[in-house]
């Protein structure tokens, strides 16, 4: 059977999900070495609704079609997404200009808990580009700031200059409403932050593991550490919530790409607890 979707975001079907639509770039903004942010406005005009941790399928005409989550504000402003150049359609997603067409499926996918962690404290942990998906969770807290408790970034990057959105970061550092905490795995003599993997920033956490829920985003050996270790904290499974990324075709579990033991990413998620992903992440195979 697969995994139940738990988080409360909205699954309204797409009217045609396998059809996409048109969009156009708007503006285009290099946010690290091989990362790229695209700002879309859709042909006809439409605003796209979204919940925080969902994705879109886009087209490069001619290239191929990626998933790729939104990484901009679900409350304002255009479609956004932010892109790792990995690939031939990655790679030319990234080389788009602004006024070339784009095409859009979507939006798909169960995203972050955001009604489940009102009242509570919550702590978003992101690895690399898995800052991405969770951009939009952070400006849902931040421009909703007294629907929630304690709220915290954990932030991990490989080199100081990868660090994704990095002035943002910087601003959000400069608040007095959000904990901001930052590492990077390996610096030179001028970067005066920390050094480390970001599971190390955990054990720094003042938190109250029974009102704590966490966020978490990035390479799969990474959430999977991350995890064990926000629950070694008290933190429990069911509260811990990851976005995983597998390669994604159609969107709607049907062709079987994203398949994860007996679950579609595309379809069930990417957002499950840590207590329904933990018998799959430890599985070689899959």
């Amino acid at each position: 059977m697969p995994l139940t979707p738990m988080s409360d975001a909205p699954r309204a079907p797409v009217a045609q999900p396998m059809v996409p639509r048109i969009a156009h770039v708007r503006r285009r903004r290099h946010d690290a070495p091989d990362a790229w942010t695209l700002e879309l406005d859709m042909a006809d005009g439409a605003h796209v609704d979204y919940a925080p941790g969902q994705f879109n399928m886009l087209t490069a005409f001619g290239v191929g079609e990626a998933a790729i989550s939104m990484s901009g504000d679900p409350a304002t402003g255009p479609l956004i997404h932010t892109i790792r150049a990995v690939g031939p359609v990655s790679r030319a997603l990234t080389e788009l200009k602004p006024g070339e067409p784009i095409g859009v499926r979507g939006p798909f996918g169960v995203g972050w808990p955001m009604a489940a962690a009102e009242g509570k404290d919550v702590v978003l942990v992101a690895g690399g580009l898995g800052m991405a998906p969770l951009r939009p969770a952070l400006y849902r807290l931040l421009g909703e700031r007294s629907r929630y408790g304690k709220v915290t970034l954990l932030f991990g990057s490989r080199r100081p200059e990868d660090i994704v959105f990095r002035h943002e970061v910087e601003n959000w550092r400069g608040r007095f409403d959000i904990d901001v905490d930052v590492t990077v795995d390996h610096a030179g003599a001028d970067w005066r932050g920390h050094v480390g993997i970001v599971t190390t920033l955990i054990a720094r956490l003042d938190l109250d593991p029974a009102k704590t829920i966490a966020m978490v985003c990035g390479p799969e050996v990474m959430m999977r550490f991350v995890s064990m270790a926000l629950c070694d904290r008290g933190i429990a499974e069911e509260s811990v919530w990851l976005s995983m990324e597998r390669n994604m075709k159609c969107a709607i579990g049907h062709c079987g790409h994203c398949q994860l033991g007996p679950t579609f990413i595309c379809r069930d998620g990417p957002v499950f607890t840590y207590r329904r992903l933990k018998p799959l992440l430890g599985v070689k195979e899959l």
